[in-house]
């Protein structure tokens, strides 16, 4: 019969004997275990002594994990995939890449718009004497050549945006990185494109009456070199603390403005004269954008002006659009000599204010015609 005492001794012996024959050898020079040294990480988990050390008969459990750390994981696994040999991110579209404004007019250029250009109307329809008085005064008629591209950009303006097409996405992200300076792709959807000036997460949704063409005309404003330092002088106007505007709903009637004074034949002239239309469209819209800032800075104008300075200027640039033109000219002149420009003679002082979704803003569409009050927007 075993007494305790042997009985233990029998134990301690057989733990000993155990262990003296499973213990790797060490090293003198750092005593680490010689049986683990040049085994991959990911082979530990392998190893006899260890799978014993943390088998569950030992007793232990793992702590509670916090919610920190649960959501830590989940974003860490939510990061998109780095390729080690190039750097890019696992896509074969490359969503990262900017693209410039000739390469998304190739893309329209290149694919069917038969279902959009159904939709267009290339010119006012004038009868009676308004018609007379457009025949005997108005401007000359737009030559033949060019109302295929005359229609190539209304049709444009019918088409929407489909958060499906690549090329579409790009076109957002290189006007979000061009604006903010950020080096990342963003969401499609989401509060920070309320921070550019759209009403609301989904930039599709401001986009009526304009269509793509108007994320095509704030593309040509930021990738063009001439015309980004413009775009940067009139996105910091439109966050001062005072006189904020939301950016990319102005931007979006200067577009209509564009489109109503091509319909109405008011760049007719123009463009017979460069025998192009896309350039004298983008030069139109981009001046009168310029104009726009040149009034909202100098005359003090605030949020609740949108609608009635809109709607100046409008008639203002159909009347006059050479002017416009030759303003736009001699501004960029200036910037190319490296001369501060108007707006950036009279620097928005005070600090930025965030974009507010208290804002009411008025577009060109909302304000009637003869009306003292605009139909604010929600």
């Amino acid at each position: 019969m075993t007494t305790k005492k042997e009985g233990k001794e029998l134990r301690d012996g057989q733990v000993e004997s155990v262990c003296a024959g499973c213990s790797p050898p060490y090293d003198a020079d750092n005593s680490a275990p010689l049986a683990f040294r040049g085994l991959p990480i990911s082979e530990l988990k392998n190893h006899s002594i260890l799978r014993a050390l943390t088998a569950e008969a030992d007793g232990w459990e793992p702590g509670v994990v916090s919610a920190e750390v649960l959501r830590a994981q989940e974003e860490w696994e939510a990061v998109d995939n780095i390729q080690p040999e190039t750097g890019s991110q696992a896509s074969s579209d490359q969503p990262g890449q900017l693209i410039s404004f000739s390469e998304a007019l190739q893309h329209f250029q290149t694919v069917d718009l038969s279902s959009f250009k159904k939709r267009i109307q290339p010119t006012i329809r004038r009868t009676g004497l308004a018609a007379l008085r457009h025949c005997l005064f108005g401007p000359p008629k737009l030559h033949q050549g060019l109302r295929e591209e005359r229609d190539l950009v209304l049709t444009i303006a019918q088409c929407g945006l489909d958060s499906q097409d690549p090329v579409h996405g790009r076109v957002l992200q290189t006007i979000y990185k061009k604006l903010t300076g950020s080096r990342f792709d963003c969401a499609l959807h989401g509060d920070h494109w309320e921070d550019l000036g759209f009403q609301g997460a989904n930039p599709a949704t401001d986009l009526r009456g304009a269509g793509f063409l108007a994320l095509l005309h704030l593309l040509y404003l930021v990738m063009d070199s001439k015309t980004l330092l413009m775009a940067q002088e009139i996105f910091r106007l439109s966050r001062h603390h005072i006189q904020q505007f939301p950016f990319c709903l102005m931007s979006i009637n200067i577009t209509r403005i564009a489109i109503q004074a091509l319909r109405e034949e008011c760049l007719s002239r123009e463009c017979n004269r460069q025998q192009k239309v896309i350039p004298v469209v983008n030069s139109f819209y981009a001046a009168t954008f310029l104009r726009l800032a040149h009034i909202w800075r100098t005359q003090q104008k605030t949020i609740s002006d949108s609608g009635f300075v809109l709607k100046d200027l409008e008639v203002l640039a159909k009347k006059s659009p050479r002017r416009l033109l030759k303003t736009l000219e001699i501004y960029l002149a200036r910037v190319s000599k490296g001369q501060a420009s108007f707006l950036g003679a009279q620097k928005c002082s005070g600090p930025q204010a965030p974009h507010s979704k208290d804002l009411t803003f008025t577009g060109v569409c909302d304000l009637l015609p003869h009306s003292s009050e605009g139909t604010w927007l929600i």
